[in-house]
């Protein structure tokens, strides 16, 4: 218990093993939903569901293990949400290509990726940003996935005439949500230690209840095997023989690239993990965690992985060092063999969860020069930019775009760093890649 102490600096840190343990359980099954909804989504390009699982359990584990061992961050990895629908649906389908060459493009924007990341480019570029913007996309981060819980809880619908309205507390989803959002507003204002974890234990045991979810048939089953998708991106590397094809690559590497480092940006900063200078201590570690993740996933079959928003559910929970991380990695493990018990915590489950964290995420407008319109424009940008586009990478993208123009009207140039100018033309490029 020492070595594990001394090792994860809980003691520095201001946590425990008892806490770290609560806060990678209450993350684990604030994501544990992707170990569903991938092999649903990936199944639409032909790719075996089964196979599919168990790449999702096993890259997952691995993500989480190497940020926790060898970075030392709370942050877990699964494969990323805003990929999974681009390789099923715009590449395999829409684009007519195999899911194997599919794979083999997520391979190749991984080594890219790892290459980017071991001359700290990534790095470079984390640093670069000004300590306002960092708030906006941490503050961002938490409106993203706040929309996200109001919408996976049916309180916040789709419309044809306002694109999004209040949803229907005719649907028993609804009624789970509001049930969980309640309850663990309660316990957290009342500081009931592990306080979303129990919120999630019982909106499950509500949803139940009220039919939205049902009783696992059984608890244990075995692992599906890997057979059908192991190693197909290395067989399948020689199809990436095409202008379309290292477009495929690039929107990978760009989606991934800017999906991640704002989520590390923004969690870092609720982990309370970013220093005085606005940096973050052992970044270049903790990106080489999901950038191996993500190779790892390509060869076993299963689309680009990337950090989680759901880590901030653990974070709010406690959570402050590897330790956490560890325990994601331990549970995803797990998962493989108790894949019927885990068909209970839905996304409606865990919405409430995202829908508080999302509150306490936008703490970080207060620290906002709101009083600077040269600051205020882009950071405003980022924020809104991130739920309104759905979209981490692309609320990224529009404030980063606005933030050396509006400083150059502003007469402050010479406070513009190059990495920002070269920013900001990345993200045009990005967005023409995108629409094209």
């Amino acid at each position: 218990m020492e070595f594990i102490n001394k090792y994860f600096e809980l003691d520095k840190l201001g946590s425990n093993p008892k806490r770290e343990f609560i806060a990678g359980l209450t993350t684990f099954f604030a994501m544990c939903y992707i170990l569903f909804i991938n092999p649903s989504v990936l199944a639409a390009s032909g790719m075996d569901k089964g196979a599919v699982f168990t790449a999702t359990a096993l890259a997952s584990a691995l993500g989480c293990l190497i940020m926790g061992i060898f970075a030392n961050y709370p942050i877990a990895t699964a494969p990323s949400l805003s990929l999974i629908a681009f390789f099923a649906y715009t590449v395999c389908i829409g684009m007519k290509v195999k899911w194997q060459t599919a794979l083999a493009a997520v391979f190749l924007a991984s080594i890219i990726f790892i290459l980017i990341t071991v001359f700290k480019l990534r790095e470079l570029i984390v640093d670069s940003i000004p300590n306002d913007l960092k708030f906006a996309i941490s503050a961002g981060i938490g409106i993203f996935i706040a929309f996200l819980g109001l919408q996976n809880g049916k309180l916040v619908v789709s419309s044809a005439s306002t694109l999004v309205t209040i949803g229907s507390f005719k649907d028993p989803a609804a009624w789970v949500t509001i049930f969980g959002l309640l309850v663990t507003i309660f316990l957290m204002i009342r500081q009931v230690p592990g306080a979303i974890f129990i919120g999630i234990v019982l909106s499950s045991i509500f949803s139940i209840l009220v039919g939205q979810s049902k009783m696992p048939t059984s608890v244990v089953s075995l692992a599906p095997s890997l057979k059908p998708s192991f190693g197909q991106a290395i067989f399948h590397l020689g199809d990436i023989n095409t202008v379309q094809m290292w477009t495929v690559v690039l929107t990978f590497l760009l989606v991934a690239f800017f999906d991640t480092t704002g989520t590390l940006i923004g969690l870092a900063h609720q982990a309370g993990l970013i220093d005085k200078d606005g940096k973050m201590p052992r970044i270049g570690k903790a990106m080489a965690a999901d950038s191996t993740a993500m190779m790892a996933g390509s060869i076993i079959g299963t689309s680009p992985v990337g950090t989680y928003v759901e880590s901030s559910s653990g974070i709010a929970a406690g959570g402050r060092s590897g330790l956490t991380a560890v325990w994601v990695g331990i549970f995803f493990l797990l998962s493989m063999f108790f894949s019927p018990l885990l068909s209970v915590v839905t996304t409606t489950v865990t919405a409430p969860a995202l829908i508080i964290v999302g509150v306490l995420m936008a703490a970080n407008l207060a620290k906002i020069s709101w009083d600077k319109l040269e600051i205020a424009v882009p950071a405003f940008l980022i924020v809104i930019g991130m739920g309104l586009t759905y979209s981490i990478a692309d609320g990224m993208a529009l404030g980063l775009i606005v933030y050396p123009i509006s400083m150059t009207a502003a007469k402050r140039t010479k406070e513009v760093s190059p990495m920002m100018w070269i920013l900001a033309v990345v993200f045009v490029i990005y967005f023409l890649i995108l629409n094209v």
